[in-house]
């Protein structure tokens, strides 16, 4: 399934002002200042006239002489620094309910963003329409935040030198209807013919095609063209009076010839086997038990529980449990954490973040020792080290915060097997679906929906109905053997903070944690 995470409660969040209308524009902002007369002109370089034209001049009419302006009047009335986000966006989806195409849909964004950065505190507003006019109500609203600000020079912008994780003439737009329907016939198809007992399969292609522009007033240009899709899969399976369910999905940055028949045999082979098990599970004791998080799709405790806690934002205002602990020894010399972008096609793959910073692979954890955070342009400078790629936002109606991209663990020295071999009586947990965390704390409850159980060093029965409950943190100083079984989980992650949701990756390797509470469900 296309599991999207839970929105954080309160201590986890940091929600934005309400956004009223401005003209053609909406504008953002965390601290409204009030308006004064601009500050000296900004000084404005020539563009280099050697930048190839842009999608966005080529296809909205969106010249280099317009971007000055609107940086220009961005930049009026001071600040540290401020960008304009040009995006152009068309999704699509159909789904199919028993045999039945039961809904499609298709849609469309374009929009700019112009943001201000006075120090900690952002101005930020955005228009719909890519006319000079609209371009300039909205730089001229996101400029309040620095009333009398000094005025700071706009460099000439230079081409970005990104490397390329995905390609750049992907084009999903272009996908006809009829092959995405056939698709999920095929796939409806094949389940159905796996099992007599499934009683309901529901199965959705989605796609987006995503094109941005990022110009900053310190002399950035850059362009990327994004393509995502999801091929999700659930089925109902019914034995006598008994019913179980599961899903699990295929997502990437991929074009639609990636979708080959092994791949879709290997989606369908597992939503059916991680459902038929299902019937012959148990519920384990609960307790306080040793937990071995399986290779894989357990990155998404590795996610929620450690990653956000992570995020600099969280730390540079003091609401993490981490903001303390940089240089500090969190775990043991075991565990070493990134996150990257760097993964080909991956779903948290980005050739450049929303703030055009390259992409990298970032060390969190290195050897149990925390060595950084994840840092936008922000947190960057408010820990004077420099941005590590991070900065990311849903659309162009938002402004960039922190995120995670591919966040992964690396793998470990021992064989899975070594992970059981002492264990008494535990569990094996292979498979998750919801989960909540508090960011600040880091506590944390996630759902097993498979799993098995360990006794006496080997893995028995399976397991169903259970929780596993705990402390981000205190989990991650518990993790005291780790395999050579990386997996990375290919499924539609998606990802939700301050009330943006983009689309990431995870996984790691089997990692053995001493104890955590089990509790049943």
């Amino acid at each position: 399934m296309n599991w999207t995470r839970r929105d954080f409660i309160a201590t986890g969040t940091l929600a934005a002002a309400a956004v009223p209308f401005l003209g053609a524009c909406k504008k953002k902002e965390e601290t409204v200042a009030n308006d004064k007369p601009a500050a000296e002109p900004v000084i404005i370089l020539p563009s280099q006239i050697t930048l190839k034209p842009s999608y966005f001049e080529r296809n909205f009419g969106v010249t280099p002489e317009m971007i000055d302006k609107v940086l220009a009047k961005t930049m009026s009335r001071g600040g540290s620094f401020g960008d304009l986000f040009f995006e152009h966006s068309k999704a699509g989806s159909v789904n199919m309910l028993d045999g039945k195409v039961n809904s499609a849909s298709a849609s469309s964004a374009l929009g700019m963003g112009a943001r201000c950065v006075n120090e900690d505190q952002v101005g930020y507003a955005y228009c719909e329409t890519l006319t000079l006019e609209d371009m300039l109500k909205a730089a001229d609203a996101a400029s309040a935040i620095a009333p009398g600000a000094a005025p700071i020079e706009i460099k000439s912008r230079h081409e970005a030198d990104l490397k390329r994780y995905y390609g750049q003439n992907i084009d999903w737009d272009a996908l006809d209807v009829a092959r995405a329907v056939a698709l999920i016939q095929k796939v409806d198809a094949l389940a159905r013919s796996k099992d007599a007992s499934i009683i309901q399969v529901t199965v959705g292609l989605s796609w987006h095609q995503r094109v941005v522009m990022i110009n900053t007033s310190d002399g950035i240009h850059a362009e990327d063209s994004q393509p995502y899709f999801t091929l999700r899969l659930s089925v109902v399976m019914k034995r006598n009076d008994e019913i179980q369910s599961n899903g699990s999905s295929l997502a990437g940055k991929n074009d639609f010839e990636s979708i080959t028949d092994e791949r879709i045999q290997a989606l369908v082979d597992h939503v059916i086997s991680s459902t038929d098990i299902l019937f012959s599970a148990v519920k384990p004791k609960g307790g306080e038990w040793p937990v071995v998080l399986g290779a894989g799709a357990s990155g998404i405790l590795l996610h929620e529980a450690i990653g956000h806690g992570l995020e600099a934002d969280f730390n540079r205002k003091d609401r993490s449990i981490f903001a303390t602990k940089l240089n500090q020894k969190v775990s043991s010399d075991e565990v070493t954490i990134c996150d990257s972008g760097l993964f080909d096609n991956s779903r948290g793959a980005l050739n450049v973040d929303d703030e055009g910073n390259a992409c990298q692979d970032t060390v969190l954890v290195e050897n149990g020792i925390l060595k950084s955070y994840l840092h936008d342009r922000i947190s960057a400078a408010h820990y004077k080290v420099a941005s590590t790629g991070s900065g990311r936002r849903e659309d162009y109606k938002n402004y960039p915060v922190p995120r995670m991209r591919v966040t992964y663990m690396k793998n470990g020295t021992h064989e899975k097997e070594e992970l059981f071999a002492d264990i008494k009586y535990g569990i094996y947990c292979t498979n998750f679906t919801n989960g909540q965390v508090l960011i600040g704390p880091g506590d944390y409850t996630f759902y097993v929906k498979n799993g098995f159980l360990i006794e006496d060093g080997k893995i028995t029965a399976p397991i169903k109905d259970v929780n596993i409950i705990g402390n981000g943190p205190d989990t991650l100083s518990k993790i005291t053997k780790v395999a050579n079984d990386f997996e990375l989980s290919n499924v539609g992650w998606t990802c939700g903070k301050d009330g943006q949701s983009v689309p990431v990756s995870l996984g790691m390797p089997s990692a053995l944690v001493s104890a955590i509470t089990v509790g049943g469900v």
